[in-house]
């Protein structure tokens, strides 16, 4: 069954759960707030997708950062920024098993789900 990873009261996650609903689509919701972000699943995130795609620079969050935070990144900085604060990463998470979807596109989950 696949997973949509993200925060409830995010707008592009209700549309993603919308359009999962529509579609007649069974998934499982993971809210960051609500059931946490460990290590493991945020290393299993990066092996799967690199961390510029899963780190969201153009959030809020990103932008209350200060430059030190921002500067010098790489994948374990981010990974350490992105267990601190979860909302620096790009909702939704969606993962079917397979490379993760981030982001949410229609045309991308309609090519995930061969519809």
């Amino acid at each position: 069954m696949p997973t949509l990873y993200g925060i409830k009261n995010c707008d592009t996650i209700k549309k993603a759960r919308k359009w999962l609903d529509q579609n007649g689509i069974d998934y499982r919701f993971h809210d960051y707030r609500e059931d946490g972000l460990t290590t493991e699943l945020l290393k299993n995130f990066l092996a799967r997708s690199d961390w510029q795609t899963l780190l969201n620079q153009r959030s809020t969050s990103w932008r209350q950062l200060d430059a030190a935070q921002k500067s010098d990144l790489d994948e374990d900085k981010a990974l350490k920024l992105m267990l601190e604060t979860p909302t620096l990463i790009k909702r939704p998470v969606l993962d079917n098993g397979g490379q993760l979807v981030v982001g949410f596109k229609a045309e991308q989950y309609q090519a995930e789900f061969d519809l």
